[in-house]
């Protein structure tokens, strides 16, 4: 279709804008490697969290942006930095007395305390896949190990040994002089202790592809660089798997941006154009401080996936990389509902429109149908309201408001539909707080009820919300978010809410006034209270 192509060619979109930037490398010659390759890459010292599906997720987006605006084939690579020292033992593992004994060996090297796998490596890689082929990804694993053991390094390695001042000068001009004295980019492993060892070289024999250096205990050793006797330090590291394996464009987070020019000399000192690169922001907790998996204080994927659909989390991610965003609980239900609503705006959407609508990316251009007929928003306060236990005790009430609907027409509501009830348990239901109204919010809301009494309307949301409307600017509320408000705190316990004519709908005009009757007559506060 080249009108969608020339269309991708002008996108804003920003997978369409980095695309361009991978796509100009290549104006005047196809890569010499027949392929543009993507590339992520993992450190196994933990399990897989939700920033790894972010970064793969948006390079996912950018991959398939850059598909539409060439006919190059492409590849997607996940890298393990799996030969890594263990530093230090995780905190959420067993058997960490025995990890202990293991400390700065690979990570392909230390047992396994699970006790599944080949090594602790092998288990985190095992993971990442799992993590990885879940969501659907399509990509290809490469384990360093296996790279550097295999001697798919070992060009690399030797122009390393080649080019070494080169690489020590980029390195030494970034180091403090103390660390100067010891630094080598090349880190032999151990041939008896299998240690990966941090001491500087005594020489580097580029003829003979070799390194010598005494041990932590004064011994003389000299290793080949190649066959995975010796690894790259992680900067080096870096940019010599970038020149390796021809990588053309890799994302990663703010914390990276400083080296980011390190990477990219070395990969050029290596004879490789350094690829694209595109630095996103990291995720802020609730207090706005940064995610740590260390710390534990953000969300993981599996706290999402607990309340809410992946293509929401998608979403989540593909919204304004280059800018910190809190990633708590609070953010799951807005997510929802937009998704949502673009997927409802895309049909009708011109194409420039389309393919600047988070779901074209989402879903590579094909997306489904949505088939949420309540908002998930409006699903949570039905859940509060209707004191629902599971799904089925909000279908009684969806299909009132929509007799079309069914679990079986609508899966996606259906879904969302559990998913509300155990957002509604875990975290609208404790932060409750009902309050009596004041006297004239009171004189308000019993207007509002005698009105609902005597309603000719029918179900209609939008006449529902005009006549809610009517009320609160017949009552002196200025501005009208005050009178919404009023109606959130005192019958839904909560600061803010739905369109209270949806809401209204919904629920059943019976049911909200004998809700109203109970919040006046002071229950919905005793039920709450500590003694209810």
């Amino acid at each position: 279709m080249p009108s969608l192509r020339d269309a991708a060619m002008k996108s804003r979109a920003w997978p369409f804008e980095e695309a361009r930037r991978v796509l100009k490398r290549y104006e005047k010659a196809p890569p010499a490697k027949g392929h543009v390759l993507f590339e992520t890459g993992y450190g196994p010292s933990g399990l897989p969290h939700i920033g790894t599906f972010g970064e793969v997720q948006r390079t996912t987006m950018v991959r398939h942006a850059f598909e539409l605006l060439s006919d190059i084939p492409t590849r997607l690579v996940c890298f393990s930095d799996d030969l890594d020292g263990m530093r230090k033992v995780p905190d959420n593992v067993p058997n960490a007395e025995m990890l202990r004994e293991h400390l700065q060996r690979p990570l392909t090297s230390v047992p396994d305390p699970f006790g599944e796998h080949e090594s602790f490596g092998h288990h985190n890689n095992a993971m990442l896949r799992r993590f990885l082929d879940t969501f659907g990804f399509d990509y290809e694993f490469i384990s360093a190990t296996e790279f550097y053991r295999s001697g798919r390094f070992d060009e690399i390695l030797l122009r390393c040994c080649e080019r070494y001042d080169a690489i020590m000068e980029v390195m030494l001009a970034s180091l403090r002089e103390e660390r100067q004295q010891t630094y080598s980019c090349f880190l032999p492993i151990h041939p008896e202790t299998g240690r990966v060892l941090y001491v500087p070289m005594k020489h580097v024999d580029a003829a003979r592809g070799e390194i010598t250096f005494d041990d932590e205990e004064g011994r003389e050793w000299t290793l080949p660089v190649t066959g995975g006797h010796v690894k790259l330090q992680w900067k080096p590291d870096f940019g010599a798997r970038w020149a390796a394996l021809g990588v053309d464009f890799e994302m990663f987070g703010k914390d990276h941006s400083t080296n980011a020019a390190i990477y990219g000399r070395i990969c050029e000192i290596l004879g490789v154009p350094a690829p694209v690169n595109y630095t996103y922001e990291l995720f802020l907790d609730e207090k706005g401080q940064k995610i740590s998996k260390s710390k534990g204080n953000g969300l993981t994927i599996d706290e999402w996936l607990t309340y809410a659909s992946t293509e929401s989390l998608s979403y989540f991610m593909f919204q304004k990389p280059k800018t910190a965003k809190r990633l708590w609980w609070d953010v799951i239900p807005k997510a929802v509902d937009e998704y949502h609503q673009q997927l409802r705006a895309f049909p009708d959407q011109d194409i420039d429109q389309q393919l600047a609508n988070p779901v074209w990316h989402i879903h590579d251009g094909q997306p489904p149908r949505s088939d949420m007929v309540v908002p998930f928003a409006m699903l949570l306060n039905l859940a509060s309201v209707a004191g629902a236990q599971d799904k089925s005790g909000l279908w009684g009430f969806i299909r009132r408001y929509a007799p079309d609907a069914s679990p079986e027409t609508n899966p996606q509501l259906d879904q969302a539909a559990e998913f509300a009830v155990r957002y509604f348990r875990d975290f609208v239901a404790p932060a409750r707080r009902f309050r009596a109204p004041d006297a004239r919010e009171r004189a308000a809301i019993e207007d509002l009820a005698a009105r609902l009494r005597s309603w000719q309307g029918g179900a209609d949301a939008q006449e529902l919300q005009s006549m809610v409307f009517a009320v609160g600017r017949e009552h002196g509320f200025e501005p009208l978010r005050d009178w919404f408000a009023a109606l959130y705190e005192v019958l839904l316990g909560a600061s803010q809410g739905p369109r209270f004519g949806g809401f209204i709908a919904l629920y059943g005009i019976e049911e909200t006034v004998r809700l109203i009757e109970r919040a006046l007559a002071g229950e919905l506060v005793a039920e709450a209270s500590p003694a209810g």
